[in-house]
């Protein structure tokens, strides 16, 4: 299979994150194209989760997906093989997330004409990441059962940022001290309007839930 493009992306020198974030969204919305940023700690399960959304929705939106990491392409090989969907790998040169002028410069190597959805897999940190505004129109995150349903007490930006929480690995639940309800009360702590979704990706269990409320966003986005 023919390699997938790699962008190097520079950081930007700029005044004001927040004001470039919000005219983005803006340039988005005009544009009729949805941008999701996907956050999560390291190993949580971020690209088996895009594969098994993705393989779920490529027949209803045309998706198109930025990884962004400090270096190597393998998420983004990984996305391309097992979807078909347009896949490009952001080298951040060592930066640890994203700001909107990073995303913006990922957007442009892209082929967004006809695009619905665009999907950017965030650095995997719960700091970093969580403290800069992409511009995206939605934030998410991931958050695996072998971390524990306490880490919304130990990260509470990314908590309070995110609109949508994933609790991947739940297959494993009752190998772990994790207790679901607690993991929901801490959420709703940090943000009580964030959604919060169970899911296995291993299995695509309940991945039809983020799915469809990833649907309506785009559609009601596009409106």
């Amino acid at each position: 299979m023919e390699k997938v493009k790699i962008v190097e992306i520079k950081k930007s020198i700029f005044e004001n994150n927040d004001k470039q974030a919000d005219n983005l969204r803006g340039e988005l919305k005009s544009r009729g194209l949805y941008l999701l940023n996907l956050m999560s700690s390291p190993g949580s399960g971020k690209t088996t989760t895009l594969i098994q959304t993705i393989n779920l929705l490529k027949d209803k939106l045309r998706i198109a997906v930025m990884e962004a990491d400090i270096d190597s392409d393998v998420d983004a090989v990984k996305i391309k093989e097992a979807t078909g969907i347009q896949s490009i790998q952001l080298h951040t040169g060592g930066m640890c997330h994203l700001d909107a002028e990073m995303t913006r410069q990922g957007l442009d190597s892209l082929d967004t004409d006809g695009t619905d959805l665009v999907i950017l897999e965030n650095v995997g940190n719960l700091v970093c990441p969580a403290e800069f505004d992409t511009g995206a129109v939605r934030n998410a995150m991931i958050l695996s059962v072998p971390e524990g349903d306490d880490k919304p007490l130990k990260y509470p930006l990314m908590f309070s940022v995110c609109d949508v929480v994933i609790v991947n690995k739940t297959d494993v639940m009752p190998y772990f001290d994790f207790d679901l309800e607690k993991c929901r009360e801490y959420v709703r702590m940090r943000n009580p309007k964030a959604v919060v979704i169970p899911i296995c990706a291993r299995t695509g269990e309940g991945v039809d839930v983020f799915a469809s409320w990833l649907l309506n966003e785009v559609r009601n986005w596009k409106q």
